[in-house]
């Protein structure tokens, strides 16, 4: 049964060539969901099409996008349209039939008991599972693993390109809808974003499941485009967190203990340097003119690290304000 307002759970599936498949995703999906947003980002296939005119559910409503937006804005379509039709909990799928839609109700429960705003899969949970996953996308997961940490601040969380997420209204109301990325990045940015709202993030086990599909997520993309965002996005959060939003002694301990190692290590290496060209050994006292700022500078961003690693957010958004206004 709909409800006009506050119904619980709506579902968003981005659609782009996933006509062979999206009948089955929404047959799969259970009555613990109220509403189903299947957003058509411009599809050559005309999913949206295919949907309204085989689908027989009630719960189903079709978005259509005039001009292709990627995933990322295929799913902020949806999260609007859940927000302002009263969804409490905005669950994310995709429509290619690689997400089992009965896990739906482990990530809308720890939403719902307020420990999370924001549910993500992780398909590294469970180290059986893991020998399931070629090896190459596991070291791409790996190291975007590592990056995401990073840049966004949840230190607990892995498989960042993970794309089976859900996430509490209050949350995805307060999300700056036309900045984040639109595609390949979007699951990454999304938590950069999220961080920079102090809402708590949670990762839910589920299992791997590979297809025939072939992965569009290249190694070089995650070396090029992917650093250089996940740079920006760390430098982001870092002024906001730590000098716009609020001050600590972490916000003296990183730009002086990059201060410091930058000076020493570049004392080292000039030095380093003529003594190579002209063939006089460097005194000792010049040596720990260099290792000293190096070693404190080390500590310092060391001690940096252990900060914003205990640092990530614990009490979620919706508990702390559990009645926003609600007119968005």
């Amino acid at each position: 049964m709909l409800h006009t307002h506050d119904f619980p759970v709506a579902v968003v599936i981005p659609c782009y060539k996933v006509t062979r498949h999206i009948l089955g995703v929404l047959a799969a999906i259970g009555p613990e969901v109220d509403r189903i947003y299947v957003v058509d980002d411009r599809c050559p296939d005309h999913s949206g099409d295919h949907v309204e005119a085989h689908n027989r559910d009630p719960r189903v409503v079709v978005l259509r996008h005039a001009e292709n937006q990627g995933v990322g804005g295929a799913v902020m379509t949806g999260y609007q349209a859940a927000v302002a039709a009263g969804a409490t909990v905005i669950v994310k799928v995709d429509g290619d039939g690689q997400m089992d839609p009965a896990l739906i109700p482990a990530f809308v429960a720890p939403i719902l008991a307020g420990e999370a705003d924001y549910t993500k899969g992780n398909r590294f949970f469970d180290l059986e599972q893991i020998h399931s996953m070629p090896p190459l996308r596991l070291f791409g997961n790996a190291m975007l693993s590592l990056l995401t940490k990073l840049s966004s601040g949840y230190w607990d969380l892995f498989d960042p390109t993970n794309g089976y997420t859900a996430i509490h209204r209050d949350a995805a109301r307060h999300l700056p809808f036309n900045k984040i990325s639109r595609r390949y990045f979007f699951e990454t940015d999304m938590l950069f974003r999220l961080n920079t709202l102090n809402a708590v993030v949670q990762d839910v086990p589920m299992d791997a499941v590979y297809g025939d599909e072939v992965s569009n997520l290249k190694i070089s993309k995650i070396v090029t485009e992917f650093l250089a965002k996940h740079v920006r996005n760390f430098g982001k959060r870092v002024f906001y967190n730590y000098y716009l939003r609020n001050m600590s002694l972490a916000s003296i301990e990183l730009p002086l203990g990059a201060l410091l190692l930058g000076f020493g290590a570049g004392f080292g290496i000039w030095h380093w340097v003529a003594s190579a060209r002209t063939g006089v050994a460097t005194t000792a006292g010049t040596v720990m003119l260099s290792a000293m700022p190096v070693l404190m500078g080390m500590q310092l961003l060391l001690a940096f690290l252990a900060y914003d690693i205990a640092s990530v957010p614990r009490r979620p958004l919706h508990k702390r304000a559990p009645r926003l206004a609600r007119d968005v």
